[in-house]
């Protein structure tokens, strides 16, 4: 979590209970498209603190560098994705 963004634990807690609403959301039809849109969001979101910590990896000396950088890409592959399986039409 960046140093200047307050209330790490709190911010950690609503973003993961977003990602289980959004989860359960996209299971179902009537809420998806609005569920890939706020997973979207919150994948923008969370993305300074993934940058954060792969600029910053000897703050997390318990994550390898290599895959603090390879998930900077993943997360946007991850933004394509839920675009692509929520927005498309059945």
């Amino acid at each position: 979590m960046p140093p200047y963004l307050p209330f790490h634990g709190e911010l950690v807690f609503v973003s993961g209970i977003f990602e289980l609403l959004g989860g359960i959301m996209v299971l179902m039809s009537r809420f998806r498209a609005i569920a890939g849109w706020g997973l979207i969001l919150l994948l923008i979101a969370i993305f300074p603190a993934n940058l954060h910590m792969a600029f910053h990896p000897e703050l997390f000396s318990d994550i390898s560098p290599i895959a603090l950088y390879i998930r900077l890409p993943i997360q946007f592959i991850l933004i394509v994705w839920a675009y692509w399986t929520t927005q498309n039409p059945e």
